[in-house]
């Protein structure tokens, strides 16, 4: 009986993703896609993958996906971009609801993950005035040119050497840039004590590390999102 229940289950879920989608004749052309999971087998682990430029190749410079339930349009001309980004930008001004983004950001509610609209407009005017304004950027210029002079005393050896001693500069340009946020926002700055190996420290790189990691990690509840029950 419980054989028979899955494969009715799974057959309810097939017929309902072919014939119960809405019909729309003026859809960008897409790939065929797959029951439950649609276009996903496409695409490769990074956004920069080939997959989507061979897709663009053979489709056109737009593209319908279907990731899981979720539409995502390709788009791979300056014609068409411009079109997205300045003639109609309003129509694509939302941002897509992540669950990692809902948890970490207290319900998408800080200016870059929150939906566009009237809450939206409110937050960015306070940033604007508050945080990104000409006098306010001009109160941080004497932190941000301290720690950028720092960085570069940390690699300059590595420059004038005649060594091949590799450096890595992501994670240079990252601590530099965690510097002058903490230095703004906290007072203080973190590389020293993690680098130091201080608890503190430790922890905090950790948690920095950990915001990334969740940041940038697939979930599979946000494009099937019944399978996010279960995964």
């Amino acid at each position: 009986m419980l054989t028979i229940a899955v494969i009715f289950f799974i057959f309810a879920l097939v017929t309902r993703w072919y014939f119960l989608q809405p019909i729309n004749k003026n859809l960008p052309p897409s790939p065929p896609k797959l029951p439950i999971i649609g276009n996903l087998h496409q695409i490769g682990p990074y956004p920069h993958d080939p997959s989507l430029n061979d897709l663009t190749q053979r489709y056109g410079p737009l593209v319908l996906l279907h990731l899981g339930k979720v539409p995502v349009l390709v788009v791979s001309s300056a014609d068409a971009a411009r079109e997205i980004l300045k003639t109609h930008d309003v129509i694509f001004a939302n941002r897509p609801k992540y669950t990692s983004f809902e948890k970490i950001f207290y319900g998408c509610k800080d200016v870059a993950t929150a939906p566009y609209g009237e809450y939206w407009r409110q937050i960015k005017s306070i940033c604007v005035q508050h945080l990104l304004s000409n006098n306010r950027i001009h109160s941080f210029r004497n932190v941000i040119a301290e720690e950028v002079a720092l960085m570069i005393e940390k690699i300059k050896p590595f420059v004038v050497s005649s060594s091949n001693f590799p450096i890595d500069l992501s994670d240079v340009l990252c601590t530099l840039t965690n510097d002058i946020v903490c230095r703004i926002a906290l007072g203080r700055k973190y590389s020293d004590e993690w680098e130091g190996g201080s608890a503190g420290g430790r922890k905090f790189r950790k948690l920095l590390g950990e915001t990334v990691e969740l940041l940038g990690t697939f979930n599979v509840g946000d494009y099937i999102p019944w399978l996010g029950y279960w995964v």
